[in-house]
């Protein structure tokens, strides 16, 4: 027999299992709703911070913007929002990145 099943077998542990405080916690609700007022947050750049090295000194390549996609989530009617909002940042980014580049030629 394996350890688990072993452990689950012994009488002193078998209500753990059955037990919903041991249960492990849906995908679905491990992560944060958050509602549209706070939607900046994942693509501002005051919130954006890049990492090098993590907490051991190992080398790394991510942004804080990947830890606050892993823990929080936009609600459902905010989440197509977003999408929509962050489509429409990189438009007006383009355009005044062409708007700039004509004036700078004139």
């Amino acid at each position: 027999m394996s350890a688990q099943e072993e452990i689950l077998s012994d009488g002193r542990f078998s209500c753990v299992a059955r037990d919903p405080r041991f249960w492990e916690m849906p995908e679905k609700e491990r992560k944060v709703k958050i509602d549209k007022r706070f939607r900046a947050m994942f693509h501002d750049k005051k919130f954006k911070l890049r990492y090098t090295v993590d907490k051991r000194g190992r080398p790394v390549n991510y942004t804080s913007t990947e830890n606050l996609r892993k823990f929080y989530a936009l609600s459902e009617s905010d989440s197509d929002l977003s999408e929509s909002d962050s489509k429409e940042l990189v438009v007006k980014k383009k355009k005044k990145k062409k708007a700039k580049g004509r004036e700078g030629d004139s």
